[in-house]
């Protein structure tokens, strides 16, 4: 199990929080925005939108602020940024490889809040290309437990393309080719799975093994880097053994 799945199931019982922040809300918002303006304002036409609005369903984001932001990305109502994707790398406490992942209408501000947020938690920039080639793009869903068996959800994606499938304790997660996410998130709704997120992530190659002191530096260091309005999404690879994870969380 790697440890950046386990930090990311950690997240999810505290989006509550930072939804309230808004954070969280503006970010699956500005997902569904960018999505609609790439490859058209219709879901079913659309993979990368229908999932935008799976994630943000999910997370409780109300239907007006998603139909909206349908709307401004496929230019029905004004108000949408022009929004870049732009990749920093960077090695964080440990020697751990962290990709961060930012959405913005302001590259020098993004460039900014990732330069700080690393320099103030034992982080360092990298050059482009250095830390990159440590991960591989991935689809990646992730199913709620519930009554389900590991069997159960590999029987129902195994033919669709699906590579592995992780237990990750109250979830599991279905890693595929980037190119079969669509394929493996389809199969999971024809079988009546239901699921958290399906989106295409950077997962890692190779793993860097964390003690609990190491496991709090890289989770401040997430934290503050996901404290940004622009950045989206940051992949690191760490891992951290189930008993160090427990002690972390508590």
């Amino acid at each position: 199990m790697s440890g950046h799945s386990k930090w990311a199931t950690t997240k999810h019982k505290k989006a509550v929080i930072d939804a309230k922040r808004g954070k969280l809300f503006a970010k699956l918002i500005k997902n569904i925005e960018v999505a609609a303006r790439t490859g058209g304002g219709d879901p079913d036409g659309n993979p990368t939108l229908f999932d935008a609005i799976q994630k943000a369903k999910k997370s409780s984001v109300p239907n007006t602020n998603i139909d909206r932001a349908m709307k401004r990305g496929a230019g029905l109502e004004a108000g949408g940024a022009d929004y870049q994707t732009i990749m920093y790398e960077g090695y964080g406490p440990n020697g751990v490889a962290v990709l961060i992942e930012c959405l913005t209408d302001n590259r020098n501000r993004a460039a900014s809040d990732v330069r700080v947020a690393m320099t103030r938690n034992g982080g360092s920039m990298a050059d482009p290309g250095s830390v990159s080639y440590l991960f591989h793009r991935k689809g990646v869903v992730i199913v709620p437990r519930g009554e389900l068996s590991e069997d159960d959800v590999l029987t129902a994606v195994l033919e669709a393309g699906a590579e592995e499938v992780n237990d990750l304790g109250e979830s599991y997660e279905v890693v595929s080719e980037a190119g079969d996410l669509v394929a493996v998130r389809t199969a999971l709704q024809e079988a009546d799975i239901d699921y958290d997120s399906a989106e295409a992530s950077f997962v890692p190659t190779m793993q860097v093994e964390l003690d609990e002191d190491g496991a709090r530096k890289i989770f401040r260091l997430i934290d503050a880097l996901e404290d940004s309005d622009d950045v989206q999404n940051v992949f690191a690879n760490f891992d951290v053994a189930d008993d160090v994870m427990a002690r972390v969380d508590a």
